[in-house]
């Protein structure tokens, strides 16, 4: 890579003489400089065929990395998102040393991460995201864009626990008592740290209420108010564990 942002700044002026160029002639690292200065252009349908043939016509060369992370980032800046994932892919399983390992894992997670649609469509790629930042967060702890996957992490865990409180709501709206409890519990246990969480916990307490069964809903009132004191819903908690220890303490 010495060379190839000096040879890229030759090719960019024979680009700007010519629209086309004839590569035959080319070093590896002239037509990669060359395949470069399509991508930066944004003439990507030519990049994709530029970076491709140096792959196979240079597959031991020093800059087949070079040439197989842009033409995952070509896919990408195309909107080709699950063909830019199979590149990244590609990369980093089959060139481990190189460079551009902590890029392409993070666009390989940034990739799922345009995948993933609203929330109430199947979540397969906001799933598989997470994973993926999850390892770029776990290989790379020191690299710039930690902080940036972290936040889209919680984006992404936020929509992971509405799919499954509003599944739990939908179940308590048709009075499928046990299996609402199961989709509230899914938010509290696996998505605790999301702002599902809490709604989740109030509205089990209020179904508990409903089927009378005070004693877990008090006792899940009492785990409201300690987990999330200044939550808006509190103080109806507060008026709820009142009313249940007067109840209990009439009717053990």
């Amino acid at each position: 890579m010495k060379n190839i942002f000096a040879l890229l700044f030759v090719t960019l002026f024979l680009f700007a003489c010519s629209s086309t160029q004839d590569t035959a002639d080319m070093t590896p690292e002239q037509r990669l400089a060359y395949s470069i200065s399509l991508y930066e252009q944004e003439d990507y349908e030519e990049a994709v065929k530029e970076f491709e043939a140096i792959i196979l016509q240079y597959p031991g060369s020093s800059i087949v990395d070079d040439a197989q992370y842009y033409l995952a980032m070509t896919r990408f800046k195309r909107e080709e998102y699950i063909l830019a994932a199979y590149q990244f892919s590609k990369l980093i399983k089959g060139m481990p040393s190189s460079d551009f390992l902590p890029d392409a894992q993070y666009m390989l997670a940034d990739c799922y991460y345009e995948l993933s649609p609203d929330f109430t469509l199947d979540q397969q790629y906001t799933k598989k995201a997470v994973e993926e930042f999850q390892v770029f967060i776990d290989f790379f702890p020191l690299n710039p864009k930690v902080a940036d996957a972290e936040t889209k992490i919680k984006e992404l865990n936020d929509k992971l626990a509405r799919k499954e409180y509003e599944a739990a709501r939908i179940y308590d709206k048709m009075d499928y008592f046990l299996a609402a409890l199961k989709y509230y519990d899914n938010v509290m246990e696996i998505y605790h740290d999301t702002q599902y969480a809490p709604l989740a916990l109030f509205n089990k307490i209020n179904l508990l209420v409903e089927k009378k069964r005070d004693s877990e809903a008090l006792a899940e009132s009492q785990k409201f108010l300690q987990k999330y004191p200044q939550h808006p819903n509190t103080g109806d908690v507060e008026k709820i564990k009142s009313s249940l220890e007067s109840k209990l303490s009439v009717n053990p």
